[in-house]
């Protein structure tokens, strides 16, 4: 008999003390939710499930990774 898990990857969710978040896995037994602002965390599905409500959202937009220039190489003393 197959279990049904209680979020989908990338639901958006909501935890009252970490804020919003999206789904990045679920199984029967844990959450992991990648949060806006204090990152990822994983959860024990049966002691979380009831604070984590499904939020309607549209998910944040990926930062874009900078490329910052190498800092210039040192003078070497003579």
């Amino acid at each position: 008999m197959a279990t049904k898990t209680h979020f989908k990857v990338n639901d958006q969710v909501e935890h009252p003390k970490f804020g919003p978040g999206s789904v990045t896995e679920c199984t029967d037994q844990h959450v992991k939710i990648k949060f806006d602002e204090s990152g990822e965390r994983k959860f024990v599905l049966d002691i979380a499930l009831p604070s984590i409500k499904r939020i309607d959202r549209q998910p944040p937009e990926k930062k874009r990774a900078s490329k910052k220039k190498a800092a210039p190489a040192a003078a070497q003393a003579e």
